[in-house]
């Protein structure tokens, strides 16, 4: 599983008590026995079987890293969200999207747990602080692997957003438990002054990470979201099913506005399938959902903390990018739970959009007549597209 914003916490747990000695000086087999009371512990379960573990340079991890990501990220899913994210205006053009991810990978890693090989890797020279956290947070990941099928959980599925919201209860999990591992105090992580200090140490430490830092908004927000918003879920959870660590397959988020909003998931409020009628070639398609879409409001109005405990109203989504000779095409239907919500999305969103046209495209946001939910239909397109005239 990736790491990145959870090593932000070394410096608000680890730091706390006394400095570790290097780990790496040890066998990885032997630190890894040592943690797994620890772990057992924090999260609530124990270890059915033996943990696999190995140590790789960081030149063999960039390239164990790389293949995933090829996996992960072929060129067609590459070229079709980068023209979802260039064309909405979250990310520059320019951008090579695939080699910014494996930099923001890469950066600082200290270790990664591989559900198809059942195998947790450390990294050598990795920081020992940073070290011994993710061998910690990683151990988490192996142990959720012996109840749930993380390879399947995780693999590349038709709704991004209801995988990111999986991801969230798997990382918010890892980053609950690596906490309560070194924790002087388990308390801690119940008290709220904690979660500020926490998102704050986020902001301020990320000079300190300079791909982090120069990544555009959506990415890293789309790279915290799992660990933040997500072990705040776990909290919930924890409350709200008391001896019951885990989700199961069955009981897992189906969105990110359930993440984001518990009252919603209690409620069994599901996302809207949302699927074209036709089955038109397009380059790509998939869901943004409520977090995305909050992201996407937040850059189009100049930046800033990305505000998502209001709630945005949002029912369900899907996209789809279309290749042209002039460049590429979005077509995006939103559904709303209601008037009000789908209302504010055109008057603010929606207008913001219309007012970032882009040389050689048109840019519509309009409702859709006769649906049986508030539904708003965006396109981007270049003004000769075909299709202007048979939108699917």
């Amino acid at each position: 599983m990736r790491r990145v914003a959870m090593l932000f916490f070394a410096g608000l747990v680890c730091c706390r008590g006394a400095a570790p000695q290097n780990p790496q000086q040890r066998d990885i087999a032997h630190l890894v026995d040592s943690l797994r009371p620890a772990v057992e512990r924090a999260v609530g379960l124990t270890f059915k079987g033996p943990i696999h573990s190995a140590m790789k340079s960081r030149e063999e991890m960039r390239g164990f890293l790389l293949d995933k990501l090829h996996q992960e990220f072929p060129a067609d899913r590459q070229e079709g969200v980068e023209a979802v994210y260039r064309l909405l205006g979250l990310i520059p053009d320019s951008l090579n999207l695939q080699k910014l991810l494996l930099d923001l990978y890469t950066e600082q890693v200290a270790g990664y747990y591989d559900p198809p090989t059942h195998t947790l890797y450390g990294v050598r020279g990795a920081e020992p602080t940073q070290f011994l956290l993710v061998v910690a947070h990683e151990l988490v990941h192996a142990l959720q692997h012996q109840y749930l099928p993380l390879d399947s959980i995780m693999k590349r599925q038709a709704d991004g957003d209801q995988q990111t919201a999986a991801q969230a209860v798997l990382e918010g999990q890892a980053m609950l438990a690596s906490i309560l591992v070194f924790a002087p105090n388990p308390d801690l992580i119940r008290q709220p002054q904690f979660w500020a200090m926490a998102r704050e140490q986020v902001r301020s430490s990320a000079s300190s990470m300079p791909e982090f830092s120069k990544a555009p908004q959506v990415l890293r927000e789309e790279m915290i979201f799992p660990y933040l918003s997500g072990a705040e879920w776990i909290r919930w959870w924890d409350s709200a099913r008391a001896g019951h660590p885990l989700p199961s397959v069955a009981e897992m988020p189906r969105s990110t506005e359930q993440i984001l909003h518990p009252d919603r998931y209690a409620a069994g409020d599901q996302p809207v399938l949302v699927r074209f009628d036709d089955a038109d070639a397009s380059l790509y398609e998939d869901t943004l959902g409520e977090q995305e879409i909050a992201v996407l409001a937040t850059v189009l109005r100049g930046g800033g903390e990305v505000v998502a405990n209001a709630g945005l109203g949002w029912g369900g989504d899907r996209f789809r990018t279309y290749r042209t000779p002039a460049g590429a095409a979005l077509v995006w239907y939103i559904v709303w739970d209601d008037e009000g919500s789908a209302s504010r999305f055109m008057s603010i969103t929606g207008t913001r959009l219309l007012a970032a046209q882009r040389a050689g495209y048109r840019t519509t946001v309009t409702r859709v007549a006769n649906a049986a939910r508030p539904t708003v239909q965006v396109v981007i397109a270049p003004v000769g597209w075909s299709r202007w005239s048979r939108l699917p």
